[in-house]
């Protein structure tokens, strides 16, 4: 059903008119590509929600920046495409199956890898539907025909394409490192995915005796539980303390193994005793000195955070109660001489928030310094480079990039892309292709699966059917134009499609990166699960409308600042979007009747028409410019200010005198702007609130279906109007003092007062004389005399504007016998205040023993009353002066 079938409500109401368009929104009709359109194309990716089931706040915010800009270059005639689809979420989205699971009493090993994964993928199915919901709530304007998945069979079809040729370039290795271990996924996890927490933990120092008896050596550590693993003691070359004992062996307490004595440059001799314990396979620092030693690696835990055979009697004892019997222990043998405070920084996983141990393991890395110094290069010319905004996030980007270690990109999952590597069951060799080996009976494919990032890398060119270049999805809309993503994950997933963007297509994933913020609460603290201080984007649009929350996303911070969540300020928005509806069934009900095709703006144009189509073409540029700067913030003041201040405060108030008055052309001509007036503001408005102006807009005379396909207004020079803008203003001011001045004497505006207006010159008079039915009608004149420089009448209030003085007798607005009655009360009042604080502060004891602060609050009082004593006295002293 068309919006000029239906009758208008009374009330903008998000749960029914809101809800009446979806179905009519997102049958894809208005939201597909136009490959014929004569403009270049401009595309964009949705950053991909994780099929967890809920989209957060700040998902909703790069969505509603996105979904602005790709509404405003739709309407702007761009061949638009905004590619939406979802991400598989490895570690995340397993343990919540798992966790399903358990429920049921099984684990994924019960059911095997196949089943599991048929799990996994009915949990998808489920999850992306209701991702696909809170799409369609928060109006987004998405081409769901080309929809993707990280893990569908185009998508992993090109992550095969990448690690295979990463391989064969020997930029993909598997080797034994130390990686961080998250215990209770039981998965390897990159640095950027470990999250430091502040601990309060402890420095354990312990002596380890000299094998040969003639002394000890003082090593400390913050994990006693890893000494079960130690192979070694390690001091500086350089270090004359320790030069006679290289080469010499200590026993490790409590397990009374012999353990060497090296040096090596990693020790920093001026830090505690100069004396470094090693643990090569729990530890990455030990293990590069292991390997410059070849000290043994000794793992003594396992993948569970339990401790393992090698670690003898504290075999299955999970690692933090075997740090404490450890400590007994070593207490107990004498060997532990100190305990000291310590608060640090602890790894935790991102996914589980369990405690990441440094752990030995055989995984698969990116060799990063090729592919990082390749992007870095590009950054270099600013015709390919990728364009931050704000700017200084390209310093952030950079940084990182030059400080890049090796990627560990293999995952101990099932749900993920399975490494396409394959391992000879005899020889060992190791197979990396796209498919399996053809005697694939003799070859074991490695059980890893990888690292969600890696996938999601891809996204920009993997989502447009690359490998196959020729695609002309591809060759159309690769390289995307924008990005809109948080700066919390410039490290996760900016920096990796841009150097696996400029790896694989030789080009830069997306012209322009556009940052934002953290949404914290109004405190000011990260949103957190802990702290049960989230916000659900979908109740709020549930109480508030879609409309709403977008505009205060879109407005509520400026790039690469944080947004603070503020309920207040929803509602107030949820106020501007009721402000823009009375307006608008206002307009519309005096323009009843009008067609598209008998507006017309040729005729007798009054001042507040000329006035504010001027304002509309200034707003319509300011609107368009910062929206290209990606300023929303102030495209959003500049549209409140424009539709509140100067459309529903003014205009609409101004153009009630033709309205109901008697002159037809007037009334046609006065109609006329407010429906192109209101059509043009609506289409400024509907890239932040859709829902409002696309059921604003099918009641007004329109052309077209839509206001989604409607044409993006442009300045129009017929409507520059300086000079009666000018005109404007001035009415303006006139009227604004002469409300000041009643307010100031509480002189209602139903009371008439003569006025006189003196201009500054007779053009200024003329203009003023012309327009004196607006002064009559917003001012109440009894009697109003305009003229170029008037003397001042005798006894009158004044207020001067820029071109004018207006001057209003003052017997007109007040009796000035009861005026100085009434003031002469309000001076006793004030004089009480004084001496009564005076007194106060002339008591020396009262001054010497209060507290500062109560002295100083009492001093700005006796400041406050004098100053009202002596503004009421000098008023009275004017009055009886008349």
């Amino acid at each position: 059903m068309l919006m000029t079938e239906m009758t208008m409500p009374t009330k903008y109401d998000p749960q029914s008119t809101e809800a009446g368009r979806y179905e009519w929104w997102l049958n894809g009709k208005f939201f597909e590509a136009d490959p014929t359109s004569e403009k270049e194309p401009y595309s964009i990716v949705i950053p991909p929600p994780n099929v967890t089931g809920k989209l957060h706040l700040g998902h909703a915010w790069d969505t509603t920046l996105q979904d602005i800009l790709i509404r405003m270059k739709r309407m702007q005639g761009y061949d638009a495409l905004w590619l939406p689809g979802m991400d598989h979420a490895g570690i995340a989205t397993q343990a919540k199956v798992e966790q399903k699971l358990r429920e049921d009493g099984i684990t994924r090993y019960d059911l095997g890898r196949e089943k599991f994964l048929e799990k996994t993928w009915e949990w998808k199915d489920e999850y992306a539907s209701h991702i696909r919901a809170q799409w369609s709530k928060l109006g987004l304007a998405l081409d769901y025909s080309k929809e993707r998945f990280t893990l569908d069979e185009g998508l992993s079809e090109a992550v095969n394409e990448v690690f295979v040729k990463l391989y064969e370039k020997d930029l993909i290795y598997r080797g034994e490192r130390i990686i961080n271990w998250d215990p209770a996924a039981k998965t390897a996890l990159s640095d950027i995915e470990v999250i430091h927490k502040e601990v309060e933990g402890a420095f354990y120092h312990m002596e380890y005796p000299l094998a040969d008896g003639s002394g000890v050596l003082r090593v400390a550590t913050t994990r006693p539980e890893t000494m079960l693993g130690d192979s070694g003691v390690a001091v500086h070359p350089e270090d004359e303390r320790y030069a006679h004992l290289v080469g010499k062996t200590v026993i490790l307490p409590i397990v009374g193994r012999e353990i060497p004595i090296v040096a090596d440059d990693y020790v920093d001799k001026d830090f505690g005793t100069g004396v470094v314990k090693m643990t090569p396979a729990h530890d990455p620092n030990d293990f590069e000195v292991g390997n410059r030693h070849n000290l043994e690696r000794i793992l003594v835990m396992n993948e569970d955070g339990t401790m393992n055979q090698l670690a003898g009697k504290y075999n299955g004892m999970d690692r933090f109660e075997c740090r404490k019997q450890i400590v007994a222990d070593l207490q107990e043998a004498g060997v532990l001489v100190e305990i000291e405070p310590h608060v640090h920084q602890v790894g935790h996983s991102e996914r589980t928030n369990a405690v990441v141990e440094p752990y030995l393991s055989a995984q698969w890395f990116v060799k990063m310094g090729p592919l990082a110094e390749e992007a870095l290069e590009m950054q270099k010319n600013e015709a390919e480079k990728v364009n931050f905004v704000p700017n200084r996030f390209e310093n952030t980007y950079n940084r990182w990039m030059e400080n890049i270690h090796d990627w560990c990109i293999s995952r101990q999952l099932w749900w993920g892309h399975q490494i396409p590597a394959w391992y000879h069951n005899e020889t060992g060799e190791i197979y990396v292709g796209k498919d399996a080996p053809a005697d694939k009976e003799n070859w074991t494919q490695d059980e890893d699966v990888l690292d969600t990032w890696f996938s999601s890398a891809l996204w920009p060119f993997s989502t447009m059917n690359w490998p196959n270049e020729e695609d002309a999805l591809y060759k159309r809309y690769y390289p995307t134009s924008t990005l809109v993503t948080g700066y919390d994950i410039i490290f996760f997933w900016v920096s990796r499609m841009i150097f696996q963007g400029k790896e694989f297509t030789g080009k830069r994933p997306f012209q322009d990166v556009l940052i934002h913020g953290l949404v914290r609460d109004e405190e000011g603290r990260k949103m957190s699960k802990s702290l049960g201080n989230g916000v659900d984007p979908m109740e709020v649009i549930e109480q508030y409308g879609a409309d709403s929350l977008r505009y205060f996303l879109a407005t509520g911070s400026s790039p690469g600042q944080d947004l603070r969540y503020s309920t207040e300020k929803v509602e107030s928005t949820w106020n501007f979007v009721n402000k823009i509806w009375n307006a608008s069934r206002f307009a519309l009900m005096n323009m009843e009747g009008l067609t598209f095709e008998q507006i017309d703006l040729t005729g007798d144009l009054s001042t507040a028409d000329k006035w504010i189509l001027s304002r509309l073409n200034e707003t319509i540029e300011r609107v368009t410019t910062l929206s290209d700067k990606y300023e929303f913030g102030e495209v959003g003041r500049e549209l409140y200010n424009f539709i509140w201040d100067d459309f529903c405060s003014w205009y609409i108030e101004m153009a009630k005198l033709p309205l109901y008055g008697e002159d037809e052309a007037a009334k046609l001509t006065t109609r006329s702007v407010l429906a192109y007036v209101l059509d043009n503001t609506m289409r400024l408005l509907h890239p932040l609130m859709p829902f409002v102006t696309e059921e604003i807009w099918q009641h007004l005379p329109h052309e077209g279906d839509s206001i989604t396909v409607a044409a993006w207004p442009t300045v129009n020079p017929t409507f520059d109007f300086k000079a009666e803008a000018g005109d404007m203003q001035l009415l303006m001011d006139i009227i604004r003092s002469v409300r000041n001045i009643r307010a100031e004497v509480n002189t209602p505006m139903s009371k008439k007062v003569a006025m006189t207006i003196s201009a500054k010159d007779a053009v200024t008079a003329s203009v003023l004389e012309a327009n004196k039915g607006y002064i009559e009608k917003f001012c109440n004149p009894d009697g109003l005399t305009i003229g170029a420089t008037l003397e001042a009448p005798a006894q009158a209030m004044s207020a001067v504007v820029s071109g004018a003085e207006i001057f209003m007798p003052l017997a007109g607005l007040i009796n000035i016998d009861e005026e100085i009655a009434r003031l002469e009360k309000e001076l006793e009042k004030w004089a009480k205040e004084v001496k009564l604080v005076s007194g106060k502060l002339s008591n020396e004891r009262f001054v010497s023993k209060a507290p500062e602060a109560l002295v100083a609050a009492e001093r700005e009082k006796l400041e406050d009353y004098e100053a009202k004593y002596e503004t009421v006295e000098k008023r009275i002293a004017e009055l009886k002066a008349m």
